[in-house]
């Protein structure tokens, strides 16, 4: 007999997407969406026998953990900066495109946002001027590169070059891996470039001060709009260009680069109330639990807020936990008891200490 779970399971299970090279952006801007996953009663649940309640729970606990993103008035606002910005890239070769920094503190979805903005305009581009460019190349409207530590201006044309899949990669001087990755965005007609993880690089540093000039000169020679993504840029020194004091007044960074924020939900008014009450009833309304209902989550709104402060890294994180909680306890719903039992993320439990 066909465990259905299992053949679930396979078909929709956890997916390893290696953004840092074109095949695994490739699978994740064209991956479909997860086939829904059926909501057993209790009487059902216990029907199944051993291997298909074992099968039944881990496609549970695959689908809990991957909702669907909610339209977040954070990420709705970014979109539309990410846009604004956009609108520079219409403009002819010869004339200065803009940029756009998303910088705020960890766990407030920068990279998932960027990385969601990246795969709908990926789509939109390809579905609309085709998979190939007039002269026969591969079009790739997005290319993201995410950074490590200690980059250098040498490792950060390397990064660009993997990407692509460049055989030159890994054995060309500085001066060609630069030629070479204009070379890859002008043939692929690349639209936008993402660099994500950016606080790695230190730009008050000599090698930061070179990577930031360096990435000036891409932006001349590249007709692409550039999306800078890190923790905090501008007290990293982002925007002034390794100058000080009343010299960073004179930065080209900080005149080329709009500024995209993405702040914590908060409960200070009627309005953030409001919208912190619509984000956990969407949240609530995917959860496959066997006595999941409306109010699951919005009923612990004051508390969910306490626990996470109102971030998206931390409440994923608590949701996660809760449902896992809620199916090996047999609890089968999130209430005040499963919500206490979850272990939260460092950060989250001291401000939530406090």
């Amino acid at each position: 007999m066909t465990n259905r779970w299992a053949e679930w399971l396979r078909r929709n299970g956890t997916t390893r997407f290696d953004m840092a090279r074109k095949a695994g952006w490739d699978a994740f801007v064209n991956a479909a969406p997860r086939e829904p996953l059926e909501r057993l009663d209790r009487r059902q649940i216990a029907a199944l026998d051993e291997e298909e309640l074992e099968d039944y729970n881990e496609a549970r606990i695959v689908w809990n953990a991957n909702l669907p993103t909610v339209q977040t008035p954070q990420l709705l606002a970014a979109y539309s900066v990410f846009e604004q910005v956009l609108a520079s890239g219409r403009r002819d070769g010869d004339r200065q495109r803009g940029s756009v920094v998303v910088s705020a503190d960890a766990g407030r979805g920068k990279s998932t946002t960027a990385q969601q903005f990246g795969r709908d305009l990926h789509r939109r581009i390809c579905r609309r001027e085709g998979a190939l460019t007039p002269e026969g190349h591969q079009r790739w409207p997005v290319a993201f590169i995410p950074l490590s530590a200690g980059m250098t201006l040498k490792g950060l044309n390397q990064k660009i070059l993997e990407f692509y899949g460049h055989p030159a990669a890994a054995r060309s001087s500085t001066t060609s891996l630069g030629s070479f990755a204009v070379d890859c965005v002008l043939s692929c007609q690349t639209r936008l470039i993402v660099l994500d993880e950016l606080h790695f690089i230190d730009f008050r540093h000599r090698h930061g001060i070179e990577v930031s000039n360096h990435l000036k000169w891409l932006a001349n020679e590249m007709p692409v709009t550039f999306m800078y993504v890190g923790i905090n840029l501008a007290e990293r020194g982002f925007f002034d260009d390794g100058l000080a004091g009343e010299q960073a007044i004179y930065a080209q960074t900080s005149r080329r680069a709009t500024r995209c924020t993405l702040s914590a939900f908060s409960l200070d008014s009627d309005a953030s109330h409001a919208m912190w009450i619509k984000t956990l009833r969407a949240l609530e309304g995917g959860i496959v639990l066997a006595e999941a209902r409306p109010g699951m989550l919005t009923d612990h709104a004051r508390e969910i807020f306490r626990r996470t402060q109102g971030n998206l890294g931390s409440l994923t994180n608590l949701i996660d936990g809760a449902c896992l909680l809620a199916i090996t306890k047999g609890a089968e719903t999130i209430d005040a008891d499963i919500l206490a039992a979850v272990v939260m993320d460092n950060a989250a439990t001291r401000s939530a200490a406090r």
